[in-house]
């Protein structure tokens, strides 16, 4: 019954554990961008996008597809980074714990 008590309360200690992680990254804020710094993708932690900014040069009548595909791939390295965030986060938290290969958390 001691085991099964001491494991309840290591449970609600990485339930607390991983809460906080979580108000953590979504609390960041990460950018990425594109073209040598000409479009910018400001996202919070949990993918949404906070700001654009892109430089008065792109604004071209014939640079419009450029101009989509640099706010396309600024969002991507902005999300990847809050990925890369995230799971180095979770390893942190996780480490130690036998979690099974190819479960991602949090849930």
């Amino acid at each position: 019954m001691r085991d099964i008590m001491g494991m309840m309360g290591k449970v609600k200690e990485m339930q607390a554990k991983m809460e906080k992680m979580q108000a953590e990254i979504a609390a960041l804020e990460i950018d990425g961008t594109s073209g040598g710094g000409l479009v910018t993708v400001r996202l919070d932690g949990k993918g949404h996008m906070k700001s654009l900014k892109v430089d008065p040069s792109l604004f071209k009548e014939d640079d419009v597809e450029i101009l989509e595909d640099l706010i396309v791939a600024a969002h991507k390295d902005a999300k990847d980074k809050a990925e890369a965030v995230q799971a180095e986060k979770t390893r942190e938290l996780t480490a130690g714990l036998p979690i099974p290969p190819g479960m991602k958390l949090p849930f």
